[in-house]
């Protein structure tokens, strides 16, 4: 008998489960990193389990991106609770989602002024005897005389505290027997999420979940709580935990390298100088340095019209030059003394928005911000000071390219950490690409859905590659490839590398298409919901439709299409990033750090896991049947057709469109 067989909660494990829960539970039991790639169906959720078996009183911490993934393990959880009812859990989501407090401006800096006066006022009260302040008459009138849109207290975060006498003297302030009722209630019986504002009441529902927290053996949170050093550091201190007393299982884990480029990177806007301008304005009697900084903006304005010259979209800026010019006739000798000076006008910007009940960020934090940042990432590789050209002008920014540092880590400082997803394939690129050189165990699973429920295909005699793409032979081509694809009954979606490809294509082929409704995934998020919503419910209805979408897009990742909701996909073309000189920088960048596989790791392996992604949509239970098309022939280059699933590869059928049409005529 396995360790982990008292907390699996199934009747039996499917095919290579139990070599994956062996694999976990061996990470988790001496430590370090291990990745899984393991296709749809693998049941990587139950990962868990492997994880309590080895627990010995750690916390284990799960990461997920969406709501769809939370729930995911919201409901396995339920099902090993079944089996250990001893077994408590909870979820921490963002504040944006579930605070009930009303107000303008930024939800989190909001909730941190707001907490600050409500517990300075709570403090001042209960040192009068006021134990309880949500029963305090004079905070309860405060509370009703505040500006609603400008709130400087929070009734529902003062409904969460209460206060003891201190052991030293003095009062202590704890969670309100409110909170601490509830707490216990919803480790007992976890609450669903879309449950817990109603389950909330009066209180605070992210000290709610925050309380139930201290006290769970498992929380599941988002990207942003583990990934931002920030945010993980002020939430492990409030669950009294350290880095190395927390196992780690990460999510979906091919998204994992975009998501800490993102919490690494800023921009900063020619309006946010501008906007920085009026603030500082107001503020020479209340800071001595502002005056000086004033006179330091214009030259930052000068930089950025120097560079709208520029014909390229988005380019390389030398930060050596950037500094030049905006020291140069200054009051300083360089960049850090500025940088010093902005810290402190930006801490006193914010004290004084705070008392005024203001809680939008303001310009010249985010100028401090991105000065800061540019100054500490000057002389670092993995990180480049890019100017982009909109529609607003143009835009600064200092982007990670590579995420192998802060993952490295993050992943090693923990008691174990294990990776999970779907597409990280090939697994040890991924490996590569997210650890350098680092020691990390891998497991890649084969697909255990039925063969027969499925037909792959790879054309042959079309690409999107830009030296074709004004052959009409070639477009003409790909125009048949989807006419027939298309004509195939039940919901299809028809994936592209860029939105001006798509619709390029859904121009070209509507006309070919008959009988079927079409739905465009739009650039513009507004509406893109309510399409999708429709296309997918077109099957319940007895109808079908056919989808253009975008790989990487909205209608392409975290969504889970069962059943008839979609019966094939097609990617058309090889969705490569654009290739800009910045992207050029990056490819050099990962040559020198990894010699002839660097453009593969960081150009082609992003480009096939968007495509693998789209595909992915189809498959979704052993019962789904579905076509997989790749419609690209650079899929068949040994390079790109080596990085495939292996269970992809043995299957795929190689066509011309004659025998594409064939293959098709011949599926039920």
């Amino acid at each position: 008998m396995d360790s982990f067989d008292p907390f699996f909660p199934y009747s039996e494990y499917r095919p290579h489960q139990r070599e994956m829960l062996t694999f976990a539970a061996q990470i988790a039991r001496d430590g370090g990193i291990g990745m899984i790639d393991a296709p749809t169906g693998s049941g990587k959720s139950s990962v868990i389990s492997a994880l309590l078996a080895e627990r010995r009183g750690r916390k284990i911490v799960i990461a997920v991106r969406t709501v769809s993934q939370l729930t995911t393990f919201v409901r396995e959880l339920a099902l090993v609770k079944k089996k250990r009812p001893d077994l408590k859990t909870v979820y921490l989501v963002g504040k944006k989602s579930i605070c009930p407090l009303g107000g303008e401006g930024d939800i989190y800096r909001r909730c941190e002024g707001v907490k600050t006066f409500s517990t300075a006022l709570m403090r001042e009260r209960a040192e009068r005897g006021a134990l309880v302040p949500i029963k305090d008459p004079f905070i309860v009138q405060q509370i009703r005389k505040m500006d609603r849109e400008h709130p400087l207290l929070c009734p529902y975060f003062i409904a969460s505290r209460q206060f003891v006498p201190g052991e030293s003297g003095g009062v202590k302030m704890i969670p309100s027997a409110q909170v601490r009722s509830k707490a216990d209630r919803m480790l007992d019986d976890p609450v669903r999420p879309q449950e817990l504002g109603g389950f909330s009441g009066d209180i605070c529902p992210y000290e709610l979940v925050l309380s139930a927290a201290k006290n769970a053996d498992v929380v599941i949170l988002n990207y942003h709580h583990l990934f931002d050093r920030v945010i993980r550091e002020q939430l492990y201190a409030n669950l009294n935990v350290e880095d190395q007393d927390v196992m780690l299982l990460i999510d979906e884990a091919h998204n994992c390298g975009d998501v800490i480029q993102s919490v690494e990177s800023i921009a900063l806007a020619q309006k946010d100088i501008e906007q920085a301008t009026r603030e500082l304005s107001g503020m020479r009697r209340l800071h001595k340095g502002a005056e000086a900084v004033q006179h330091v903006l214009p030259r930052l304005s000068e930089f950025m019209a120097g560079l709208a010259n520029s014909s390229e979209p988005e380019d390389w800026f030398d930060p050596g030059i950037f500094d030049r010019a905006i020291v140069k006739g200054s009051l300083w000798k360089d960049m850090g003394d500025i940088v010093d000076e902005l810290m402190g006008l930006a801490e006193t910007i914010r004290e004084k928005n705070q008392k005024s009940g203001e809680f939008r960020e303001t310009a010249i934090e985010r100028l401090t911000l991105f000065m800061y940042r540019l100054s500490q990432s000057a002389n670092n590789p993995a990180y480049l000071t890019i100017y982009k050209r909109t529609d607003e002008g143009i835009l600064l920014e200092v982007r990670n390219i590579d995420p192998s540092a802060p993952l490295t880590e993050i992943c090693s400082t923990h008691a174990c950490c294990i990776l999970i997803s779907g597409t990280l394939s090939p697994v040890d690129s991924f490996r590569r690409l997210y650890f350098n050189n680092a020691s990390v165990a891998t497991l890649a699973l084969p697909n255990s859905f039925p063969k027969e429920n499925r037909i792959i295909c790879c054309a042959n005699d079309i690409t999107t590659a830009y030296s074709l793409r004004q052959s009409r032979e070639n477009t003409e081509k790909i125009v048949q490839y989807i006419t027939v694809f298309a004509a195939l009954k039940k919901n299809r979606a028809i994936y592209f590398p860029s939105y001006q490809i798509l619709e390029s294509y859904a121009s070209l082929a509507s006309s070919h298409i008959s009988r079927r409704k079409i739905y465009i995934e739009p650039r513009d998020a507004a509406g893109a919901g309510a399409a999708l919503n429709e296309f997918l419910s077109l099957p319940a209805q007895g109808d079908s439709g056919i989808m253009f979408a975008v790989c990487g897009g909205k209608w392409s990742e975290g969504l889970d299409y069962r059943g008839e909701m979609l019966s094939g996909a097609m990617v058309v073309g090889l969705p490569l990033a654009p290739f800009t000189r910045v992207r050029k920088m990056v490819i050099e960048y990962f040559r020198h750090k990894y010699g002839d596989e660097g453009e593969f790791l960081c150009y082609t392996l992003p480009a096939i896991n968007r495509a693998l992604q789209a595909l992915g949509r189809v498959l979704r239970t052993p019962e789904d049947r579905g076509v997989l098309v790749f419609a690209e022939r650079r899929f068949l280059e040994k390079r790109v057709y080596s990085a495939l699933p292996l269970w992809i590869r043995d299957e795929m059928i190689e066509c011309d469109f004659t025998k594409f049409r064939e293959v098709l005529g011949k599926w039920k």
